[in-house]
């Protein structure tokens, strides 16, 4: 899984998910801090005189063994997991050195409160930020705030907290909803709509769950939506929405509302386009086509709010639908909607396939107007898997160093990335650089890291490295990569160029995707149409088996859908040779079999797809994960071979300090040389024993790179060891079946300088340096 922004991961999980499981933001040191409390709970010496934080924490069922804080230095700093030292009249409290987060008034302090010792479970679900500025000191000289659980707010005073909560809100079935309270109340109103449906005084004080029953199926009004109102015996009043998460697994929701045509999105002809979105539960969508693409909240220079907006119309299968005859070529486009949760929230097309700048626009394309010279006619690469060797890298990578000596306004972008003729000099020796480099290294596909719109900046003086695992619009290029970011044409045009002089020089290109989960899901563009149906939920807080806060619901038929219609897309309209999916593990093997039939039928039967046999935690799948490949309706994708890896250089999740049988200086395990054995033979574990659904390697970007790695276990070994090691390992890699894989750099000792998680790092601990080329010639 890769690090996204706004998402955390832990350094200990499952030890099958080790190649891609580090941090997703700042927090990736799994130990217990001791500062305040041992690893029991108890209380450790505090200094009266330091400046202090108390977090106060209110849990309903009075369990606070099995919880714990992870607290981080905002924006990047390191976390580790807090225990709590205490229990008073309002709940467990752990009290901590501020000296611990040196900039706390500067930056502030992330919270998060999770499950002691794992990441099985957060309360709620998310990152929140402690703001010192909103807090007071009091005369210990500490800051206190209050949370409560499954509350995403931060309390600065115990009485702003209501302790008194409507626990669960849901339909059971198609005829039936519940909702449970924390204590007895006095009455409750249930609404439909705006309209009170039931109306009850209680007066059992043990009665704290409670019923209603429709007559039939029918009489369920998804649009409407529905929320309960209680008034506690003290007083207090809660309103809650009610849940209807349920009701999309029922046979009668898909018979309903399942649309199986292919035309949502803009479809553009030169006489008119049709606009399509799928939103069963909406009360209006309206839409909005733009002349510009840049809102002027992001620069007034050129940008034009003139704008169209037409009411669009409800028809079958939830499907809302506007037709505008007239050319709207490389105008923008927006939806506005309106529902039991969002109202007029403004969006982008889920299947917006270009976008303005930072992603908030929706492009209409084109197409005939993007391709480069010879697009329909070049040769293109179409290797098998056993025939694939495969370089991973980042767009940005490639170029950004200052060694590569192109041309100096095309680094960190498309252009570069397939600029020929570059090259770098040192002490009278000149090696080749950027694409150049990749075709003397004679690897035959590369992998990129994420070429979607990401949630990012894309104005080019103001971008920041990125590795893109925050998807913000799947069906778009994203545009800090782009000479033009604020034109959603010339990324396309741009990156066509790529793909078309990487496969003329005989060299695939694989995209990796990221259908697992998004940069946020409130607001988000999928939500808004269709609240609670595209995310899995567990009690009403959202999923998190992606580690970074929300988890997609491969497994409903609309999303199901839109995974193997994207694929589809960027495969026939961008010549694309394969998808690397990220933590595949979170989505279900039916999903996953038929995207890859739907791509091998309908788009090249060679077209490799693969991806992490893992999660980032416990996923809320009704059903299989596509990563239990033994199962019998396993399909023809492949996965990451990390036991191999693991047993060759004890990378991934294992201690800096293990090793293994090639960095080891020891005789190696019976175990670890078995897995060696099996790997060579193209075994990923027991269960998959088809060469072609194993990808071979020691490295991705995840992690440490190979030299870092070595160094790691022993930071005495010379450079002449950590070469020879480094070669033996990918001699091991290279030599065995299935498909090869390798990092960018390693051909020549690439280091980060130690970092094993550079997700946000900088360009120039990302960058490939050259001058490594010339260092260790031998190696490449």
């Amino acid at each position: 899984m890769k690090k996204l922004k706004k998402c955390l991961f832990s350094t200990f999980l499952v030890t099958l998910m080790a190649s891609s499981l580090t941090s997703c933001k700042s927090g990736n040191n799994s130990s217990t801090d001791s500062s305040s409390t041992n690893s029991s709970g108890n209380t450790s010496v505090i200094d009266p005189n330091a400046e202090k934080l108390a977090v106060h924490y209110y849990r309903y069922d009075g369990n606070y063994k099995d919880w714990a804080l992870w607290l981080w230095q905002m924006p990047n700093g390191e976390g580790k997991e807090y225990n709590f030292s205490s229990t008073d009249s309002y709940g467990a409290i752990g009290t901590y050195n501020l000296a611990n987060w040196a900039d706390y008034k500067t930056g502030g302090v992330g919270i998060i409160v999770k499950s002691k010792g794992s990441w099985d479970a957060k309360d709620p679900d998310g990152d929140r930020k402690i703001d010192f500025s909103t807090l007071t000191m009091d005369s210990s000289k500490t800051y206190h705030i209050y949370l409560k659980t499954g509350d995403s707010s931060i309390y600065t005073d115990p009485s702003q907290v209501a302790k008194e909560d409507i626990l669960v809100t849901e339909f059971i079935n198609e005829k039936r909803l519940k909702f449970k309270t924390s204590g007895p109340i006095a009455s409750y109103k249930l609404f439909e709509g705006d309209d009170v449906i039931e109306s009850k005084s209680v007066t059992d004080d043990k009665e704290t769950s409670f019923y209603h029953n429709f007559p039939s199926a029918d009489d369920v009004d998804l649009e409407k939506g529905y929320k309960v109102e209680v008034t506690f015996k003290t007083g207090t009043k809660v309103t809650k929405q009610i849940d209807v998460t349920r009701l999309f697994k029922t046979e009668a929701f898909g018979k309903k509302y399942n649309y199986e045509g292919k035309d949502l999105g803009a479809v553009y002809t030169n006489a008119f386009t049709t606009f399509k979105v799928w939103s069963p539960v909406s009360k209006s969508i309206k839409l909005k086509v733009y002349n510009s693409g840049t809102p002027t909240s992001i620069s007034s220079d050129g940008s034009d709010e003139v704008y169209k907006e037409i009411e669009m119309v409800k028809g079958d299968k939830g499907v809302w639908s506007a037709k505008i005859d007239e050319d709207l070529e490389g105008k923008y486009y927006t939806y506005v909607v309106s529902n039991s949760k969002y109202m007029e929230q403004e969006i982008v097309d889920p299947y917006a396939k270009s976008t303005g700048i930072n992603g908030l626009r929706g492009m209409i394309v084109d197409f005939s107007k993007t391709n480069p010279e010879g697009w329909d006619t070049y040769t293109r690469v179409n290797p098998k898997a056993l025939n694939l060797t495969v370089y991973e890298t980042h767009i940005a990578d490639l170029t950004s160093s200052s060694t590569w000596g192109g041309t100096a306004t095309n680094a960190k972008t498309y252009k570069g990335f397939y600029e020929s003729g570059t090259t770098y000099t040192k002490d009278g020796v000149t090696v080749k650089t950027g694409f150049d480099h990749i075709k003397e290294l004679g690897v035959n596909a590369v992998q990129l890291l994420p070429i979607y719109d990401q949630k990012n900046e894309e104005r080019l003086d103001k971008t920041s490295f990125n590795w893109g695992y925050n998807p913000l619009n799947y069906n778009s290029l994203e545009g800090s990569y782009s000479s033009n970011p604020f034109d959603g044409y010339t990324k396309i045009k741009e990156f066509k160029e790529l793909v078309k002089a990487y496969n003329e020089a005989g060299i695939a290109i694989i995209m990796d995707v990221v259908y697992n989960h998004v940069a946020e899901v409130n607001n988000q563009n999928f939500d808004v149409l269709m609240p609670g149906y595209y995310f899995r939920y567990v009690n009403g807080n959202l999923s998190n088996g992606s580690g970074c806060g929300n988890e997609t619901a491969s497994e409903r038929y609309m999303y199901r859908k839109f995974m193997k219609e994207s694929t589809e897309f960027w495969a026939k309209e961008y010549h694309l040779n394969g998808f690397r999916f990220d933590l595949m593990g979170v989505h279900d093997i039916d999903t996953m079999n038929e995207l890859t039939d739907n791509l091998h039928t309908n788009v090249n039967e060679n077209i490799r797809v693969y991806g992490e046999p893992w999660a980032g935690g416990a996923i809320a799948l009704d059903g299989k994960p596509a990563n239990q490949a033994n199962l019998p309706s396993y399909g023809d994708y492949g996965q990451f071979n990390d036991q191999m890896r693991d047993a060759l250089i004890a990378g991934g999740m294992k201690g800096v300090k293990d090793t293994g049988w090639i960095t080891g200086t020891s005789r190696v395990s019976g175990a670890q040389y078995d897995t060696v054995q099996n790997g060579i033979k193209g075994i990923t574990d027991t269960r998959v024993t088809d060469p072609t659904k194993s990808i071979q390697y020691v490295t991705c970007h995840d992690n440490y790179t190979l030299y870092d790695r070595i160094k790691a276990c022993d930071s005495s070994l010379d450079e002449n060891t950590v070469k020879s090691m480094s070669m033996l390992a990918n001699s091991v890699v290279f030599t065995s079946q299935g498909t090869t894989f390798m990092l960018a750099g390693e051909e020549f000792l690439r280091t980060k300088g130690g970092d094993h998680n550079s997700y946000q790092s900088s360009y120039k601990v990302n960058e490939l340096d050259y001058s490594l080329k010339i260092k260790n010639k031998d190696m490449f």
